[in-house]
């Protein structure tokens, strides 16, 4: 739960901030454009490109036949996206920052198109950098969003069930398997272990209380600093 958690929040993040940055930079054209394939993928609800993907990534499925097709992989082979441990978890962190960096993207372009142009003007005066602009005025304007957003990112992470649970069911041998996860097959697949997972679930309830109480103080701070 907490490796998902941890990749699925920052490498969203990343990337996300890495695409609004090359987006909104002066020199890009088009840039509606570029915004709209990014983020069309968020107009087709989650559970039918869910289920897509899945398709695509069968040892039979698109994927694996493109890389048979073009000699990346033996005409015999296929990559084992879901019955390896080390591949399923890599495949469900991939397939989450296909899902979740158009969000990200939308969050951070709302807060860099508002940033005065005149602060870069500026700071290019002064002699300052790309690397140095982006240090002393992007980032910090970005900063209350980033930590709002990432805090509500990692909550969100630790409750999500529909992607792991389409893509991997929480395997191959529980490789995959999460908090909710484990609770829902506690008291659903099976077992009938109500108990148990109402003990699992009261857990992950306690740590996202935390998160939302170290949230509240780290909003708290950036509000008096402002």
């Amino acid at each position: 739960t907490i490796i998902w958690a941890f990749f699925a929040t920052f490498s969203n993040y990343i990337f996300g901030m890495i695409l609004s940055l090359l987006i909104n930079r002066k020199g890009t054209r088009a840039k509606g454009f570029w915004r709209f394939c990014f983020v069309l993928s968020c107009a087709v609800p989650m559970f039918v490109s869910l289920l897509i993907m899945r398709t695509m990534l069968q040892p039979e499925g698109a994927i694996n036949v493109l890389l048979r097709n073009v000699g990346l992989i033996a005409s015999d082979a296929s990559l084992p996206f879901f019955t390896d441990a080390t591949w399923a978890r890599v495949t469900v962190i991939i397939i989450n920052i296909w899902v979740g960096v158009p969000y990200t993207l939308l969050q951070l372009t709302g807060v860099l198109q508002n940033i005065p142009e005149e602060l870069y003007e500026a700071a290019k005066v002064d002699g300052a950098g790309t690397v140095t602009r982006f240090f002393r005025i992007t980032l910090p304007m970005l900063k209350p969003t980033i930590i709002l957003a990432v805090f509500l990112s990692i909550t969100s992470s630790l409750q999500c069930f529909d992607l792991i649970y389409t893509m991997t069911g929480g395997g191959p041998n529980n490789a995959s398997t999460t908090l909710v996860i484990y609770a829902y097959s506690l008291c659903f697949a099976g077992s009938s272990s109500a108990g148990y997972a109402m003990a699992v679930s009261n857990i992950l309830f306690v740590v996202i209380l935390v998160i939302a109480m170290l949230q509240r103080g780290m909003m708290k701070r950036e509000a008096s600093e402002i």
